[in-house]
């Protein structure tokens, strides 16, 4: 009981956290669900009833199940290597984004070097315009 009860907070945790949109929370997220995941296998091989699987004579009745370990041990290993890619993607993938959420209230005003040179037409706040005869010149 102590296990299903531990796999719902992991899997109810991991739920709330992939629900944010911080990336890092997400890849935390991950990590629980990964965790979840691995004691729901580990539990499906008979924990309690179950002895080791290698001994010097192993009674197939009461012998742990040898294949919901190497299924967990291959999900750890798989587990990992996302995470891993997860974390750099969070490193490297995300500046753009943070760069426009910060620019997305002061969009509208112009750069503090822009509106204090006065343009050559006169305006002040904007780039020169050119007009074709004087590109042509």
């Amino acid at each position: 009981m102590m296990l299903a009860l531990s796999v719902g907070a992991l899997v109810a945790g991991a739920a709330y956290l992939m629900l944010d949109r911080t990336f890092l929370r997400v890849v935390i997220g991950f990590v629980l669900l990964g965790h979840a995941v691995n004691l729901l296998l580990f539990s499906s091989g008979g924990i309690l009833r179950r002895t080791e699987p290698l001994g010097s004579e192993p009674d197939p009745a009461v012998t742990a199940d040898a294949l919901p370990q190497a299924f967990v041990l291959t999900a750890i290993v798989i587990a990992f290597a996302i995470t891993v890619y997860m974390l750099v993607l969070a490193v490297t993938g995300r500046a753009d984004e943070e760069a426009q959420a910060e620019g997305d209230g002061e969009a509208a005003a112009p750069d503090a070097a822009e509106t204090d040179a006065p343009n050559t037409d006169g305006r002040t706040g904007a780039a020169p315009r050119s007009t074709d005869e004087e590109s042509r010149a």
